[in-house]
């Protein structure tokens, strides 16, 4: 069956989202209208499409499990000299996030994966463009704010196209029946299993 590209993230809701999207697009990240405003939960993962089953399978079960949380951004960081990225700071909900990462990548379950990095949850604004581009990112978004609560996460696919396309959404025990869209996303996969408006997503 191949191989294909999987993501799992929390999408930025709007007007949140597509405001930031605009911004990255218009520092000069050109990957930005791909990949839509979001946490990364689990970074860009290559497995089997057979693992499909049990990939969904495993987040049902994560997100049956978990309840809602309030998210707050607030001003900017940068994990550069190590790597060329500017992002959104994840002021409230950093918890939350984290937690719910390690356990989608339970050691146990089909997703585990070592990663390059420690987990930080943040929210990229630029990513691999000149310093100069990035030092107005930084600047510009300095007095960034927003909040709102997260309710569930999604499963994404990157096409060969490289644009991150929403497989399904995955509610919260507690929480509404979907994920907030983005505005002016590329649809869902056709052999996506929820519906609703499509919301891409993820590496950074």
């Amino acid at each position: 069956m191949g191989t294909v590209t999987l993501g799992v993230s929390i999408a930025v809701p709007e007007p949140y989202g597509s405001k930031l999207q605009e911004l990255r697009a218009g520092f000069g990240d050109a990957a930005a209208h791909g990949i839509p405003t979001h946490v990364t939960l689990v970074p860009p993962t290559e497995v089997e499409a057979d693992r499909l089953p049990a990939i969904r399978a495993h987040l049902v079960e994560v997100a049956a499990a978990s309840r809602a949380f309030r998210m707050r951004l607030a001003g900017t960081g940068t994990f550069r000299p190590l790597s060329p990225v500017v992002f959104v700071r994840i002021a409230e909900g950093a918890a939350g996030c984290t937690r719910l990462q390690s356990e989608v990548r339970d050691p146990q379950g089909p997703l585990d994966r070592e990663l390059a990095f420690p987990y930080h949850p943040h929210v990229t604004v630029a990513h691999g463009i000149s310093e100069e581009a990035m030092d107005l990112a930084f600047t510009t978004l300095a007095d960034y704010a927003a909040e709102w609560v997260c309710a569930g996460f999604a499963l994404y696919e990157q096409g060969s196209d490289g644009v991150w396309r929403k497989l399904r959404e995955y509610p919260f025990g507690s929480g509404p029946n979907c994920v907030p869209a983005q505005a002016g996303s590329p649809a869902d996969h056709a052999a996506g299993g929820a519906g609703g408006a499509g919301a891409t997503v993820p590496p950074s």
